[in-house]
C-alpha cells in the first residue's frame, strides 16, 4: 500500500493537520463476504473492536474469518482530520491509523479472542511501521472502550514478555481511548476479497499469544 516515497513517522501535531471537512465522504455499504452491514444500527447485543496494525486489507481479512464476528470494515482512527480520504492519510498529516472496526456477537467469541488475533497477527514492535510499510499510518493501536482497556493492558503486557523472550524488542502498541471512526472508501472494503491477488505486507511474529495459565489453587 506504499503510494508515497516520503512518510512521515512522527505524530502530526493538531494545529498541522490537514483540515478535513465536515460531511462524511463515505456511506457505508454491505459486506462483500460476510452481506452484513457495514455500518449501524448493528445487532443489539453485538460489541465493537478496533484496532490498528497496519495494512488494514490483510487486517480486516484475519478478522472476517472468525466464527462470531458480525461485520468487519476498514477506516480511519485516531488523528485529527475530520473524515479524511485515504490519499489525505497517506501524507502523515491526519494523525489517522489505519483501523479495522470489528463488530462481534460476544456470546459466540470473546475480545480476548480478538486480541490474540490481534497481536498474533501482527509484529506489534516496529513502531511507526509494519514491515516495507512506513508512516504514522501503519502504527499499532488498541481503540477501547469501557472494560476493554483493562483487558487490552493485560493482553499487552503478557505478550509483551512473550515477545521479550523470543529476542524482540519492547512491545509499541499504544492502548487510547476510542474516538471517531471514519470509514474509508468502498475500494479498501474487503480489498482482499475484492482482489485475490492483492498486496499484504501483513505478518507476524510467529510469537503465540501466551493463554492465561490457571490459578493453582482452582478446585480446592
Amino acid at each position: 500500500m506504499a503510494l508515497f516515497g516520503s512518510y512521515k513517522t512522527q505524530m502530526i501535531e493538531p494545529e498541522r493537520a490537514l483540515p478535513g471537512r465536515q460531511r462524511p465522504i463515505v456511506v457505508p455499504g454491505f459486506h462483500r463476504v460476510l452481506g452484513t452491514a457495514l455500518g449501524p444500527p448493528f445487532p443489539e447485543g453485538s460489541e465493537q473492536a478496533l484496532f490498528a496494525m497496519g495494512c488494514f486489507w490483510g487486517a480486516e481479512r484475519l478478522f472476517w474469518q472468525l466464527p462470531g464476528v458480525v461485520t468487519t470494515a476498514v477506516g480511519y482512527a485516531g488523528g485529527f482530520t475530520p473524515n479524511p480520504t485515504y490519499m489525505e492519510v497517506c501524507t502523515g498529516r491526519t494523525g489517522h491509523a489505519e483501523t479495522v472496526l470489528v463488530v462481534f456477537d460476544p456470546s459466540a467469541i470473546s475480545y480476548g479472542t480478538l486480541l490474540k488475533v490481534f497481536f498474533e497477527g501482527h509484529d506489534p514492535t516496529q513502531g511507526m511501521r509494519q514491515g516495507n510499510d512506513v508512516g504514522t499510518q501503519y502504527r499499532s493501536v488498541i481503540f477501547v472502550s469501557g472494560s476493554q482497556r483493562n483487558e487490552a493492558e493485560q493482553a499487552k503486557a503478557r505478550y509483551g514478555q512473550a515477545l521479550l523472550r523470543a529476542g524482540y524488542g519492547p512491545i509499541t502498541t499504544e492502548i487510547v481511548d476510542a474516538g471517531p471512526f471514519y470509514y474509508a472508501e468502498d475500494e479498501h472494503q474487503q480489498y482482499l476479497a475484492a482482489n485475490l491477488w492483492g498486496y499484504c505486507g501483513l505478518g507476524g511474529t510467529g510469537v503465540a499469544y501466551p493463554i492465561e495459565q490457571p490459578s493453582s489453587d482452582a478446585g480446592h
